[in-house]
């Protein structure tokens, strides 16, 4: 078909006697879709668009940061879950999409801290904690609405009416109930382990706010003793007085289990104790190597299980302790140079590797280098055994003895939860295998407080403060990730038993990127099963990280990021959800490239000028049900109902990328290419009941069409469905059409 067709008749919609423009339109469809109401099942049902007993689809949207904004990562996130909530919502059931922010306490702390010392030359310690934390919410709220703003312009169909966030009231109840629950069932204690430090926030950081930087350092080989040791950190080997081998390595055979030997150290002679254990790779390096147990995780589980000392090398600060004798209160970072070199003094330096490269472990939130350290922290335990009073968990019966890592496993071995794609379920496997106690304390003061009290030797646990004098509560935060994990159900009004918790819990999907699968989907599993005896969702999708069409990692330095925002300026959000969909498997990282986000706005205005040769061609005619077809016709309807069932197995699949590919090669190479240029010999002819049965499928084709990718492409298909002559419509508002399902 031409797309310089233009519609001969007078009644054809002046919309469509220009091109489609996204940016005339977009505003105005989503503000339709607000007054509609139909974001919220509970208007759908009203009105008739669902049953009050049909079937129900949830998700909840995974909360972004409220001082973030709007990424690829967040883009293709929202174009999946409003896919599936579309074509949802379009099948009749009971479709909740619930929106949500959140807090990212470590992430708003820093940057509102950083802009107070900027601004003022104060700290949070100059304000007092009062008047920061105002700051703080201040903040928050002003930042909350960009994010939600950008998520609109996605066409995300949420119901903004059960929007949470992570520090509201009702999932602040939550989170106190949460911790109550965990903590008399005897599965939150404190403490003295090994965890996350950063010096440069003054706070334990999560494993899920790890990142690992790539980067280039010395490597140095010392002599201990007979044993010649490597280590990235001298500076952390004052404390080392335990030599580490595999009890099978034939090279060190003769040296014996807490055999003791002197050795000429950093700060002269010490006793050092020879410790076996099977944990020890004798592949690496010279097979033996000493410990760090205040300052490194691997060494301090080799501690915990010989029942070894550990001593502190490093304060809170980064600075050396007075076990480092004329180095104490140097700093690291200055003190290394001067170490190495008095150890070469001494004649302890056998080589020096001098590119090194390794990965060195860092806050994502606030940049500073992690330091290991031993501290007094609030844990769950996760291996300890307790009594679940009620499960609709498969595999697991009420009243059963388990732990919180059994019941993580069972979740998901015994199909209470599924994982697409399949093979991200033996990373979560190996994952909660080697889980240890959760770290939930926080020593920063923007986020939920823990609720424990202490006054003389008592200590106190409630959702709310105790009655009397001299308590004080403990001034620790609870991780940003506590509360997350249980977003499934607190925005669903849990721990009161809300009609929204029985009706759509376990929600239908939970949408994410593989990146996080263990840290908040794991911990969402665990928080569900634990505080409900239910999983979280009934299927996981796990979508790939976006990268740039090299394939690389989308970053400021290589000056390669694609903004969502810009590209849905230039070329429409549809042409935007398009790109991020088509030609990407679940759990496949998605090299885009701007060029790509321009076809797919050719083919939003292609499906424009199939609108307007259709409308054209049938401008007078009605529907009837017994217009006789032609053979080619009845055909042409009947690939139509192929490719409708096609595309909905694969949605139902989860497999979008093929549904979206198959709607388009329809539109654009069978019925544009196709069924439209055969039709114009057809529609200029003198037979009339041809020109009828044709104009019966154009009919039949384009509003098909519309509906089929209306999940994919929301504005352009609404847009044109708006201007549809009424007869040709089931319901005035394309979104809650009803999806052509064939048989």
């Amino acid at each position: 078909m031409s797309d310089s067709t233009k519609p001969s008749a007078p009644n054809i919609p002046e919309v469509f006697l220009k091109p489609f423009e996204p940016k005339d339109h977009e505003d105005r469809i989503y503000t339709h879709w607000e007054k509609s109401g139909f974001f919220n099942p509970d208007i759908c049902i009203e009105h008739g668009v669902a049953a009050p007993d049909a079937d129900t689809f949830s998700i909840v949207l995974p909360p972004p940061n409220v001082t973030g904004t709007l990424h690829m990562g967040h883009a293709a996130m929202l174009a999946v879950e409003d896919i599936l909530v579309r074509y949802s919502r379009m099948l009749g059931k009971r479709t909740l999409w619930i929106p949500g922010t959140d807090s990212a306490a470590i992430a708003t702390q820093s940057k509102v801290e950083s802009e107070i010392y900027k601004a003022v030359g104060k700290t949070r310690h100059d304000l007092g904690r009062e008047e920061f934390l105002k700051r703080v919410y201040a903040f928050a709220e002003a930042s909350k609405d960009t994010i939600i703003n950008q998520t609109k312009r996605m066409g995300s169909s949420l119901d903004w009416s059960r929007y949470a966030f992570t520090l509201d009231e009702p999932r602040y109840k939550a989170v106190m109930t949460a911790f109550k629950n965990m903590y008399e069932a005897g599965l939150i204690y404190r403490g003295a382990r090994i965890v996350n430090w950063d010096p440069k926030m003054q706070t334990t950081v999560s494993d899920d706010e790890i990142e690992h930087v790539e980067q280039t350092d010395q490597f140095y080989y010392l002599k201990y003793g007979p044993f010649v040791i490597g280590t990235s950190r001298p500076e952390t080997k004052f404390g080392d007085k335990y030599v580490v081998m595999h009890p099978e390595d034939q090279r060190y055979k003769d040296y014996v289990h807490r055999q003791t030997l002197e050795v000429e150290w950093i700060n002269g002679p010490i006793t050092a104790t020879v410790i076996k254990d099977e944990s020890i790779d004798m592949e690496f390096g010279t097979g033996v190597m000493t410990i760090t147990p205040w300052h490194d995780a691997t060494d301090f589980e080799i501690a915990e299980r010989h029942k070894l000392d550990t001593q502190q090398v490093i304060d809170e600060r980064g600075l050396l302790l007075p076990i480092a004798g004329e180095f104490a209160g140097t700093h690291i970072k200055k003190a290394r140079a001067a170490i190495i070199e008095k150890l070469q003094s001494k004649g302890l330096v056998d080589k020096i590797d001098e590119k090194y490269v390794h990965n060195v472990a860092t806050n994502s939130r606030g940049g500073g280098t992690i330091e290991p350290q031993i501290k007094e922290q609030w844990f769950i335990d996760v291996n300890k055994k307790f009594i679940l009073p009620h499960s609709e968990i498969p595999g697991v019966a009420s009243g059963s003895s388990v732990t919180l890592k059994e019941l993580m496993v069972a979740a998901v071995e015994h199909g209470g939860t599924d994982i697409f794609p399949e093979r991200f379920k033996r990373i979560y496997y190996h994952w909660i295998e080697n889980l240890r106690d959760w770290c939930i304390s926080r020593q920063i003061w923007y986020g939920h407080r823990i609720p424990v009290w202490y006054r003389n030797g008592e200590v106190f646990c409630d959702t709310t403060a105790p009655e009397g004098d001299g308590w004080e509560q403990d001034n620790d935060t609870l991780d940003t990730w506590f509360s997350s994990g249980l977003w499934t159900f607190s925005t669903l009004g849990w721990p009161e038993k809300t009609k929204d918790l029985a009706t759509y819990h376990p929600t239908s999907v939970l949408e994410t990127g593989y990146d996080i699968l263990f840290f908040w989907v794991a911990r969402m599993v665990l928080m569900s099963t634990f505080h409900l005896g239910q999983v979280p969702f009934k299927n996981v999708y796990l979508h790939g990280l976006v990268r740039d069409e090299q394939n690389r990692k989308m970053s400021k330095s290589l000056g390669n990021i694609i903004d969502p925002l810009d590209m849905i300026a230039k070329y429409g959000a549809d042409a935007v959800r398009l790109s991020l969909i088509i030609g990407v498997a679940p759990g496949n990282d998605l090299p885009l490239s701007e060029q790509k986000t321009k076809g797919y706005k050719h083919f939003a205005n292609k499906l424009w000028n199939i609108t307007r040769f259709t409308l054209t061609s049938i401008e007078g005619y009605t529907p009837q049900e017994s217009i006789p077809l032609t053979e080619r016709d009845t055909e042409i309807l009947s690939q139509l109902k192929s490719t409708v069932n096609e595309i909905t197995t694969d949605i139902e699949k989860f497999s979008l990328h093929l549904a979206a590919e198959k709607a388009y090669h329809y539109v654009w190479h069978e019925l544009a290419d196709q069924i439209l240029e055969e039709s114009k010999t057809i529609l200029s002819g003198n037979d009339r009941a041809a020109k009828q049965s044709r104009q019966a499928v154009l009919a039949e084709c384009l509003v098909t069409s519309l509906k089929l990718l209306h999940p994919f492409m929301p504005f352009v298909t609404e847009t044109i469905w708006q201007e549809l002559p009424k007869n040709l419509k089931d319901r005035e508002i394309l979104m809650v059409a009803k999806w052509p399902v064939q048989k």
